[in-house]
């Protein structure tokens, strides 16, 4: 085969035969197979999941009242019950022991980009996806009454929040910007101190809970600001209508191998909504591949394919199927 191709085209010809074979091996072993462990798993999780989302349950969130993951905790659940923990490893632990029955946690944000710390932690911890949520964000500059811009000497904000805070912050002069775990924990230590020379970048909601004036509104870089927000689960469930999939990924490391992946959604016409890599801890420049792909749950193709993504990868993470509020 190799002799019959043109020499500038000859690595082309080589790669494209052996995606073709790739395919065809994949596709004799989803035929031959009696295993198909990944479908066989989420048809048993639509049939044993309840038909509604819960209007109400025990929801964990990190921070303090007025975070944000309240906000998404509000549009997830009608009546939810909320527990808050310092971290976001709190939360899947929460999760994980049973403490909660989910948990909330912010993914991503239209403007700053991955939380980088979640998708690490998702390494370390068990759970499912059961719905993720997009909430509006508008930062707001948070003082005691009283307190002029000319006053403060340090701002405090969760990272995300002064990312995408930054053009405000950088047109302050001999102000001090410190990260904080939360924006409404920040908010939190300004009412709490006793200092007058401190702010806090969180929600106008933030400013009623702690009793906080406005001092400047909307001072995120865009009007056009939202967080993406997952909720998860200890079991698996798939409630009905789930179009959106995630996934986590360890490819072999070899020439090809994310190529051959990617291959495989495209063979079955199913979009690739979001492709993050994050570094595998004490393994060298090895990477753990997350991807959230749309799909009807119910299509042929998205069994078929769950279960070829479990031959090709290393490993192989179905993080569950849900709906995305928006």
């Amino acid at each position: 085969m190799e002799s019959r191709l043109p020499d500038g085209l000859k690595d082309y010809g080589l790669s494209l035969y052996s995606l073709l074979m790739d395919l065809s091996k994949n596709y004799q072993r989803s035929v031959l197979s009696d295993a198909h462990i990944q479908s066989a798993r989420i048809r048993k999780a639509m049939e044993e999941t309840q038909e509604l989302f819960p209007e109400k349950a025990t929801v964990a969130c990190q921070g303090v009242e007025g975070a944000y993951s309240q906000a998404a905790c509000d549009r997830l659940f009608r009546l939810p019950n909320v527990l808050y923990f310092q971290t976001f490893d709190a939360v899947f632990g929460a999760i994980e022991k049973g403490l909660c029955r989910y948990g909330v946690i912010p993914l991503e944000n239209s403007s700053a980009g991955s939380v980088n710390e979640v998708y690490d932690l998702m390494m370390k911890h068990n759970f499912s996806i059961v719905r993720s949520v997009r909430v509006k964000v508008d930062h707001n500059l948070l003082v005691k009454p009283g307190v002029a811009l000319s006053d403060i000497k340090e701002i405090y904000s969760h990272e995300q929040a002064i990312s995408q805070c930054s053009a405000f912050l950088e047109s302050l002069k001999d102000v001090k910007i410190i990260p904080y775990e939360n924006t409404a924990m920040a908010a939190e230590l300004v009412a709490k101190s006793d200092r007058r020379d401190i702010a806090a970048i969180s929600s106008r909601n933030c400013a009623g809970l702690y009793e906080l004036e406005v001092l400047q509104e909307n001072v995120q870089n865009s009007g056009n600001n939202y967080t993406r927000f997952i909720c998860i689960s200890k079991d698996l469930e798939i409630y009905p209508g789930a179009d959106r999939t995630s996934l986590m990924l360890v490819l072999p490391h070899t020439p090809g191998a994310l190529y051959k992946a990617l291959s495989g959604f495209y063979a079955r016409g199913v979009n690739i909504n979001k492709l993050e890599s994050r570094p595998i801890p004490e393994r060298n420049f090895e990477f753990m591949f997350y991807f959230d792909v749309e799909s009807s749950v119910y299509a042929p193709r998205f069994a078929e394919l769950m279960d070829d993504m479990e031959n090709l990868c290393e490993e192989f993470v179905y993080l569950g199927s849900y709906t995305e509020i928006v």
